[in-house]
């Protein structure tokens, strides 16, 4: 099948593949609510668990962008529909920052809506979701509490350094898919899809490499917050993440000792975005995930 023919469904199950990140079987046998004679589908799965970060990154991107969430119509689905917390316009002072946002924003809400589509009546309901409180835990855990009430919609550069957090986790767990994809023309799919997260995160590690010298706090400079927050993700996330310097340098692009990006498994990215809570519960997903992964 050539890329020109390759139809939708197969397109949105790369997708699924790429989003969710490396889904084993003894991942499954322990996140998956289901009978012992009951077997989930694994497409479905993957997809429900790519739409429930969908759902976190075009939250927090719409609230930011444009001072509002997703449409309710958007909200509905399998499962406890949740609520959101958080949320607030940024009052831009750049306008390219601006105009990067909303581009991310816009892209972020339409996967939502391509994988809404795909799944149909299966798509779970958006669970509930911290794009608030869960900010300022993360900033506090980073900062060793030298951050306090970390609020990611005060300014640019706090809404860059929110983003920051999302923007490298999810070229990561692209990557972890890789194994994963076999059919040649799902890779080139899959690949071009991974090209745009890493889009989204080389425009935040620039701008905030831009400004890596600019004080936030006390002693604490751009450079370092990135660290400390780059530190916390890989302490729960599998050691696998760098900042924005690497021996005084830049680096705008982190890869391992070969040039390679990282990869995450679903299991790590999870343990990211619950901020290292037990069982899942906790950080930006209070209640935890919908779905069969969780």
């Amino acid at each position: 099948m050539s890329q020109g023919t390759m139809n939708r469904r197969q397109m949105l199950h790369t997708s699924a593949l790429v989003g969710a990140g490396t889904v084993a079987g003894t991942l499954l046998a322990g996140c998956v609510q289901a009978g012992p004679a009951v077997k989930p589908d694994l497409d479905l799965a993957i997809l429900n668990f790519a739409l429930n970060l969908e759902y976190l990154e075009a939250q927090f991107y719409s609230w930011a962008a444009f001072g509002h969430g997703l449409d309710a119509g958007l909200l509905t689905g399998t499962g406890a529909q949740g609520a959101l917390t958080g949320g607030a316009k940024v009052p831009f002072a750049s306008m390219d920052v601006q105009q990067y946002a909303e581009e991310i924003a816009m892209d972020e809400v339409n996967h939502v809506k391509f994988l809404r589509s795909a799944l149909g009546s299966n798509a779970v309901a958006m669970p509930s979701i911290d794009i608030g409180p869960a900010f300022a835990a993360a900033g506090n855990a980073a900062s060793k509490g030298a951050i306090q009430g970390f609020n990611p919609y005060a300014n640019d550069l706090f809404f860059l350094h929110g983003a920051f957090i999302f923007e490298d986790v999810g070229v990561t767990a692209y990557a972890g898919a890789a194994p994963l994809v076999t059919n040649p023309d799902y890779l080139s799919a899959a690949a071009k899809i991974m090209a745009v997260e890493a889009y989204h995160a080389s425009e935040v590690r620039t701008l905030l490499y831009a400004q890596r010298n600019v004080t936030v706090t006390g002693m604490l400079k751009v450079s370092d917050v990135v660290q400390a927050i780059s530190d916390l993700r890989g302490s729960v996330g599998g050691g696998k993440d760098q900042g924005i310097l690497a021996g005084g340098r830049a680096n705008i692009v982190p890869t391992d000792a070969n040039g390679l990006v990282f990869a995450r498994s679903t299991t790590e990215v999870l343990a990211i975005v619950s901020l290292g809570s037990a069982g899942n519960k906790g950080g930006f997903f209070p209640n935890g995930l919908n779905g069969d992964i969780k």
